[in-house]
């Protein structure tokens, strides 16, 4: 059994109150900023065990009568076909899917903002057009000069008053988008601008988890979420406006701090007077107190650490980059913080076998605790080897026994060398899945090997290399934690 640390009912419930309490102090409607990831925040759920990566839909779902859902994108991203690295899918495909997904949960999505627009942005337009026919409401937001600095300009009818008004019905506003930069934060803000000289009291709050502002700059949590936005240059530090304004210690990231005197400003340009003393007063996050057990947070943040910076080092090789100032960071929170690769059990058993037996090597703990390895061989990659080596520890089958008939194995290699054009006969993980499913018709021990897949879900891998792209996203569908040596299995992967 995985050890809890975290109190994921505990947690939603107590957000969910924070929540309501802020609709009732602006009196009755709040907008408010999602940051991260809404469906599959797996980044929490790893450092936080016990957290589920769907917990900010079922927290939405609790208050999905006074919801409504605006998503915003950038409509320079539509223009660039910017791509969400983890999904594979543009940001305009992207909205697309959470309207549907949203819309599974019974949620409302009430309308669409393209932000930065411009008439002359002919993919924007077509997108558009396009969300005409799901029957979204679409906005259009314009750039504004000297942004985010110039807020004489920003809060008058040359700025914020250019834009569309969005129409909203309910008094809970989530603005939410397909990744960073999509201009959620101006959103909120153009709205509080439009609502308010409109004569409507409303307010804003940010949707927050990371970093956790109630436990110490260097906990391991705060840490390991400095490691996972390394790439973003983002420091975690303490809230100098929380501490002066209230004598307490409250971490928060550098770009709220750097751009809370520019938001304090806005908010006294459209309110009167900013309703926050800090960048921390304006997040709403209580997962600080919903942390049941501190030690296994700690440890499971401090092998989130170990996987960022073997994954920082596998896309700085992939790239062929000399730029390492991704994974030099993450280096320096491990040797500030007494963290070592050599605790990454899967890594230390993978690298054995490939020193003993001179090949690549993979290496899987299990629930249970076990770490089963895989090699190559004339048959399987290292990747598809282990799993097999898993799949019988689990089911209780004895490692000599083949579950693989060669009538099965012959038609995929023949498939591969002589029609497909591959010098490899191995077989990949899926490869090797199919094999086993079609041996799986005549023996019912296959049939048993193959029904213990999903008990690999949240396992840990290595590899003692860098592995085939399929590979790579087929253990990213099995919901396996994946890392490698930065080392090329040959020259034609390094293309």
């Amino acid at each position: 059994m995985r050890k809890i640390g975290f109190d994921s009912d505990k947690y939603l419930q107590l957000q969910s109150e924070k929540i309501l309490e802020r609709i009732d102090e602006f009196g009755g409607k709040l907008y408010i900023e999602f940051g991260g990831k809404l469906f599959d925040d797996f980044h929490a759920s790893r450092v936080l065990p016990g957290f589920a990566p769907d917990n900010k839909i079922k927290m939405l779902c609790k208050l999905k009568d006074q919801a409504e859902i605006v998503i915003v994108i950038n409509s320079n991203d539509i223009a660039n076909n910017k791509i969400r690295a983890d999904l594979g899918i543009t940001y305009d495909q992207d909205v697309i899917r959470l309207i549907d997904v949203f819309r599974s949960y019974d949620l409302y999505v009430a309308s669409i903002v393209l932000a930065q627009y411009s008439e002359d942005n002919e993919p924007a337009k077509m997108f558009e057009e396009r969300l005409k026919t799901l029957n979204v409401k679409v906005y259009h937001h314009y750039p504004i000069k000297g942004y985010p600095h110039n807020v004489p300009l920003i809060v008058s009818d040359d700025g914020y008053g250019k834009n569309d008004y969005i129409e909203t019905t309910r008094n809970l506003v989530i603005i939410t988008a397909p990744g960073p930069g999509s201009g959620k934060m101006a959103t909120c803000l153009s709205q509080l601008y439009l609502e308010h000289r409109r004569g409507n009291k409303v307010g804003y709050a940010k949707y927050e988890t990371f970093p956790v502002w109630n436990l110490p700059l260097k906990h391991m949590v705060n840490l390991a979420y400095e490691a996972a936005t390394a790439d973003l240059n983002d420091v975690n530090m303490i809230d100098p406006w929380h501490l002066s304004a209230y004598g307490k210690q409250a971490v928060n990231y550098n770009r709220d701090v750097e751009i809370f005197p520019v938001l304090n400003a806005i908010f006294e340009q459209i309110m009167g007077k900013s309703p926050y003393k800090s960048p921390t007063d304006m997040g709403v996050n209580m997962a600080g107190y919903a942390i049941c057990d501190d030690d296994v947070c700690v440890e499971a943040s401090k092998q989130e650490i170990i996987r960022r910076y073997f994954n920082a080092l596998a896309k700085e090789r992939r790239s062929g980059t000399t730029d390492t100032t991704e994974s030099d960071k993450i280096a320096l929170i491990m040797k500030g913080n007494n963290i070592s690769v050599s605790e990454r059990k899967v890594y230390v058993e993978a690298n054995r076998v490939a020193v003993e037996k001179n090949c690549p090597a993979a290496a899987i703990e299990l629930e249970d605790g076990a770490i089963i390895t895989g090699k190559t061989n004339d048959i399987f990659g290292c990747s598809s080897s282990m799993i097999l080596n898993a799949l019988k520890y689990l089911a209780g089958i004895p490692d000599e026994q083949d579950l693989i008939s060669k009538k099965a194995l012959m038609p995929i290699q023949d498939l591969k060398l002589k029609y497909l054009g591959s010098k490899n006969p191995r077989l990949h993980i899926d490869e090797m899945l199919i094999a086993l499913s079609m041996s799986a018709e005549h023996d019912k021990t296959a049939e048993k090997a193959i029904r213990q897949l999903p008990r690999l879900k949240g396992c840990e891998v290595h590899t003692t290399v860098l592995l085939a792209h399929n590979d790579e996203k087929f253990y990213r569908k099995l919901g396996v934690n994946l890392t490698s040596n930065p080392i090329f299995k040959d020259k034609s992967q390094a293309h």
